[in-house]
């Protein structure tokens, strides 16, 4: 856990932060695979300590990452309020958009509280910026905005990949593909924790096919299987064969009639002995 939420925590009684802190650990380990289960841990959290800042930062992440835009809204105007931070500022713009008001997160783009971002805010707001532009169908101011030193920097930061695949996104929205190829590689370049699905638009758009090698695996599986019911039925059939009254297998007839010549035999031999004597 952040050493500043711990911190934020030591204002409450030592059983009561333990619980809250509990709570705050599941809500950061499941938001991304499991973000109704973190919503979950987010409000037992904001129950015990809706006035610790932290708490609502918390929960208002919970709830954004559930699409609950209205209430992740009002979670970061609370920790923003207790705090007088302005890091949830880009985040908040993104809450307006989901709610379908994207002129009002082009409204906050241009605040003042921009300008107090550090350089990762700034980036995150240029691209909830792009994403309004979008949402207003103005695909080419979309384009200029993401245009920026950080977008043409060499340099691999944290925010690089998602800059990269937001403008190859954009290109291609226009139809400028062969850019967005182009960037969309770069993204994949610039992509080392898998944030984003770049290779898999850049195979797209290269008509690439994944060949699933598990279903490859059982079929053929099921043809094996086959063979083997297959040879199961034969040996049912000889085994069947064996069980009916009277019933003999090819073998043990062939034996049989071989037995009846030969007492066939024995019996002319005897016959033609008698008439000799007589």
């Amino acid at each position: 856990m952040d050493k500043d939420v711990r911190q934020e925590l030591q204002s409450l009684p030592k059983t009561l932060a333990e619980d809250v802190a509990r709570n705050l650990v599941m809500v950061a380990r499941l938001i991304d695979e499991d973000p109704e289960g973190a919503y979950g841990y987010s409000k037992v959290a904001l129950r015990l300590a809706s006035r610790v800042a932290a708490v609502r930062e918390a929960a208002g992440f919970a709830a954004y990452a559930n699409q609950k835009y209205s209430e992740a809204l009002a979670e970061f105007r609370a920790a923003r309020r207790m705090t007088g931070g302005v890091e949830l500022w880009p985040v908040m713009a993104d809450c307006e958009r989901g709610l379908g008001r994207p002129e009002k997160a082009l409204d906050m783009a241009g605040a003042p509280e921009v300008h107090k971002l550090d350089k990762a805010g700034q980036v995150e707001m240029r691209l909830v910026a792009a994403g309004a532009r979008r949402d207003m169908d103005q695909l080419d101011a979309a384009i200029v905005t993401l245009q920026s030193s950080e977008l043409a920097s060499n340099s691999i930061q944290p925010w690089t990949a998602r800059l990269r695949y937001a403008y190859a996104d954009a290109l291609l929205a226009v139809g400028r593909e062969d850019e967005a190829r182009e960037w969309f590689a770069k993204a994949v370049e610039a992509d080392r924790d898998g944030s984003t699905d770049a290779s898999d638009r850049l195979a797209e758009m290269d008509g690439v096919e994944f060949v699933d090698a598990l279903d490859e695996h059982e079929g053929e599986g099921d043809s094996a299987d086959a063979k083997a019911v297959d040879v199961e039925l034969d040996v049912d059939t000889d085994a069947e064969a064996s069980e009916v009254p009277g019933a003999k297998a090819p073998e043990a007839e062939a034996d049989d009639s071989a037995d009846d010549d030969l007492v066939d035999d024995e019996g002319d031999t005897e016959r033609d002995e008698q008439r000799d004597k007589d």
